[in-house]
């Protein structure tokens, strides 16, 4: 098993100071990563925010969880984050995904392909920036990508650590063969946060998920790191309460909600065990949490990192 790690998934802040302060309390509590998704909808830009909170801080990593691959090139994105991991001393997680976030492609007018072209496309665009980051060059005649003796500059002395998350078995199964972190995710394709997202990341929804992936990683599933996303955190010595009110509120069952890896509900010490028998069963040794929860949470980060 891997030691716990923790991260914070932002989006935005009031100001550029406030951005700053954010990364810094970040850090200050413990946390492992910063990251920020990759949309068109209200939030910052990913590269300008994550440098200046890679700027901002001494210790922090920063990430997008994740880029969109169809938003830019390959060839293009690849140097802006060799550009970053050179300007943060290498404190930089690459988070790839295929897209999947139709407002995304309604707002910018780039075409939405079936999810099948798309991974495809995400497949080739993995291979560039694995050659472009391991060997400083990279060439591909594929059939989304023509792209001849390119050379990365800045050159970099390690290749970020990549991130990929999924639910089917063909995405994870590309995580598992080629990226050093496997984000093990709710089918999220309709948009939604809610009831649907409960029902169907039950204990044996990631038994199966977790197991494809062990499939496909062979010998190195050892080596990866598992991430878990979260979506209900709630710090309280009230547990049941807190459990029957989330359930009540998403149309679930109070057993589905304490079951589901993407919530967290109960006093410190509660979290604490749960996590631990969280990453037996299933793994996840890398827990992803928000920023409305983070001092709250940040108890459980001091008691778990490293172990």
């Amino acid at each position: 098993m891997q030691p716990f790690r923790f991260a914070v998934q932002v989006s935005k802040a009031d100001s550029a100071t406030s951005w700053r302060n954010l990364a810094r309390k970040v850090e200050d509590l413990g946390y492992s990563t910063l990251f920020i998704p990759d949309h068109f909808d209200d939030q910052f830009g990913p590269l300008v925010a994550l440098t200046v909170a890679a700027e901002s801080t001494s210790r922090l990593r920063v990430g997008s969880l994740v880029f969109g691959n169809d938003y830019r090139h390959p060839v293009v994105l690849a140097k802006e984050i060799a550009t970053l991991a050179v300007m943060s001393d290498n404190r930089v997680e690459f988070g790839l995904g295929a897209g999947w976030m139709s407002s995304d492609y309604r707002s910018s007018g780039i075409s939405e392909d079936r999810p099948g072209v798309r991974v495809s496309r995400m497949e080739e665009a993995l291979t560039l920036y694995t050659s472009l980051w391991t060997h400083g060059t990279a060439s591909l005649d594929g059939e989304h990508y023509h792209v001849t003796d390119a050379v990365l500059t800045p050159p970099l002395a390690q290749r970020p650590p990549i991130i990929i998350g999924g639910g089917s078995p063909r995405v994870l199964g590309i995580a598992a063969r080629h990226a050093d972190i496997v984000g093990v995710n709710p089918n999220l394709a309709a948009g939604y946060i809610g009831r649907e997202v409960i029902e169907s990341t039950q204990a044996e929804y990631f038994d199966e998920r977790v197991r494809w992936v062990a499939e496909a990683a062979g010998d190195r599933f050892a080596e990866l790191e598992l991430q878990i996303l979260t979506f209900f955190v709630t710090v309280t010595n009230e547990r049941q309460s807190a459990i029957d009110g989330l359930a009540a509120m998403m149309g679930v069952t109070s057993e589905q909600v304490a079951e589901t890896p993407v919530a967290l509900i109960g006093s410190i010490d509660h979290m604490v065990e749960t996590l631990q028998m969280r990453r037996e069963r299933f793994g996840f040794n890398y827990v992803v949490v928000h920023e409305a929860e983070m001092e709250a949470f940040a108890h459980v980060v001091a008691a778990l990192t490293g172990r």
